[in-house]
Parts: C-alpha cells; sequence; structure tokens
C-alpha cells in the first residue's frame, strides 16, 4: 500500500509505533480533527489523552471548547479536561507538572500518553522545557491590570508590541495574561520574550515524542470550521456562555478566547442580531487563530498528515 493509500490514521500509527517509549502529541490547527485522531490513537495503542488546551481544562467552558463529546469520552480515557475552575490561573509551567503527573500515572499502568491540543506553548514545554526567565512579579502584573481596566488591554498589547514584536503578534490583544507576562519579562529584564524563547531553542528533549498534525487545504479547513461553529451553536453555546456569565465567569480568562469573545459581544448586541453574523465572526476569528497555529508549528519536528475530509479509521 501506497503512503497516499493510507489512511490518516493508517499514516499515524506508524509514525507512532516507531518507539513506543515516544510520547505521542497531536497538535495543530482548531478544526482539523485532533480529537478524533487521539482518541482512534488511544485505541489503536492502548492509549491514554492528556488534553493540551487553554479553555478545554476549565470547567464549564464545554461546547465552546469542543471538549470531547461523552462518546469520546467513553472510547479512551481522558486527562485535564475540565479539571481547574475558570478562576484558576495556569501557564505553561503550572501545565507542564500537571501534564507530567498524568504521563507518570499513564505509564506505571503500561499505557501509552497522548498529548492531544491546540496550546503548542503547552506542548512545547512539557516536552523540552520552557526558557529560563525571571519570577512574576505582582507589582508589574497589577499595574498591567490596572492599565488594561482603564485604557483597555489593546493598551497593553500595543505596549508590548513596541519592545518586542514577535511575541505581540503571537498574542491577542485579549489575552491579558500571556501578554502581561511577556511585557514584564522585558520590563525586568530588558530582553524580549521572543529573545528568551530564540535563546532557548526548544532543542533539548525532556521526553522522546512523536509530533503528528492534520493538514487540509484552506478552503477545507474553512469549511470544517464553519460547520463546527454552527453544530456548537446548535448545541447551546449562546446559551452556555448565558450561564457562565450568570454565575460570575463573565471576566474569566477563557471568557477571551476565540468564540467565546464573539459570543459575548453577540449578547451585548455588537455582533448581530443575526445569527449568520454571529457565525461569520466565530469563522473569521477561528481562521485568523487558526493561522496562527500553524504558523506556530513551522520550525517544529511534526509530521504533518494530509486530509481532505474528516478522518476515515
Amino acid at each position: 500500500m501506497s503512503d497516499a493509500e493510507k489512511t490518516v490514521l493508517e499514516r499515524a500509527i506508524e509514525i507512532a509505533g516507531g518507539d513506543p517509549a515516544a510520547i505521542v502529541a497531536v497538535v495543530g490547527a482548531t478544526g482539523s480533527g485532533k480529537t478524533e485522531l487521539a482518541v482512534s490513537l488511544a485505541e489503536a495503542l492502548g492509549g491514554e489523552i492528556i488534553g493540551c488546551d487553554s479553555v478545554q481544562i476549565y470547567r464549564y467552558f464545554d461546547i465552546g471548547s469542543g471538549k470531547p463529546s461523552a462518546a469520546e469520552l467513553a472510547r479512551a480515557p481522558h486527562h485535564l479536561i475540565g479539571v481547574l475552575d475558570p478562576r484558576d490561573a495556569v501557564d505553561a509551567a503550572r501545565y507542564g507538572a500537571m501534564a507530567r503527573d498524568a504521563i507518570a500515572e499513564i505509564t506505571a499502568r503500561g499505557r501509552r500518553p497522548i498529548v492531544c491540543g491546540g496550546t503548542f506553548l503547552w506542548v512545547k514545554s512539557l516536552l523540552f522545557g520552557l526558557a529560563e526567565a525571571p519570577p512574576a512579579d505582582e507589582a508589574i502584573r497589577a499595574r498591567h491590570r490596572a492599565m488594561a481596566e482603564t485604557e483597555g488591554r489593546p493598551a497593553v498589547h500595543a505596549r508590548l508590541r513596541e519592545v518586542d514584536a514577535e511575541s505581540a503578534t503571537r498574542l491577542h490583544p485579549n489575552d491579558l495574561v500571556r501578554v502581561s507576562r511577556a511585557l514584564e519579562v522585558y520590563e525586568l529584564t530588558g530582553k524580549a520574550m521572543s529573545a528568551w524563547q530564540a535563546e532557548h531553542g526548544f532543542a533539548t528533549a525532556h521526553h522522546p515524542s512523536r509530533m503528528i498534525a492534520i493538514a487540509h487545504e484552506p478552503d477545507a479547513l474553512t469549511a470544517r470550521i464553519d460547520a463546527r461553529v454552527r453544530a456548537f451553536l446548535d448545541a447551546g453555546w449562546i446559551d452556555e456562555v448565558k450561564s457562565l456569565r450568570a454565575r460570575g465567569y463573565g471576566d474569566a480568562r477563557a471568557m477571551g478566547s476565540v468564540g467565546y469573545r464573539e459570543v459575548c459581544a453577540f449578547l451585548d448586541g455588537t455582533i448581530g442580531p443575526e445569527r449568520d453574523k454571529l457565525v461569520t465572526a466565530i469563522v473569521r476569528a477561528t481562521r485568523i487563530f487558526a493561522r496562527r497555529q500553524r504558523t506556530g508549528l513551522n520550525h517544529a519536528d511534526v509530521a504533518w498528515l494530509h486530509a481532505d475530509a474528516a478522518l476515515r479509521a
């Protein structure tokens, strides 16, 4: 059988099977089919899945984050999905510690760890460690929060762009936690966070690994994203956001993520009122986010599996 005739799953099994001790990481763009591939790999390899998504890690952010369905959860054990309260702060360092604990538990059972998610910095921190950087400075962070409250989050992002354009390009203006951290590092050291990361290079592996991603033609990925958004809305995404806001999570970090912020804008009357306008806004934002995810993988050792349609088992 030629490579062209093999399914995405068959190729992924070959890649993952090359080193049975390696951690498999399914990475890539939102809507590309990571969850289905990871679940199928877990079934084939006797694995368990470790989520690597900065929204799915929180409880109650279920529909819009694309958490695994009940059927997918039944097919393979999952870890680090819905384990934190939305008010809890989590960064790459904390995630890495949690994921390493999960890996130890999984391997102790003789099972195969399979990391799955689109938060690639977390994947890199787990597999390669983090760049050395100064510890947090609460006074600086408080000043950034005050600036965001009085001038808006884009003002903090604009300040970051002045001193670290590379990090600013990678980070969304609404991602105050990461924007503040990058600006904090510069203010403490006089050196850009992107420079710290470039020097680190994520070149020395802490774990043997195989990273896999699914590639789609742009039009095909857009169609997948559009279908995904409509399915989430049909499943009650707007009501989920209403409930989260009613419970006091309206200012949670995850509420500023792609999709959730557009639903909030829809509820506040700045998008719409037609549902199609909301769909258009979310699809547009998700496409931009997906491009950023793809760019983040440009220099990583990732096996790209090309698919024009849904995964075939």
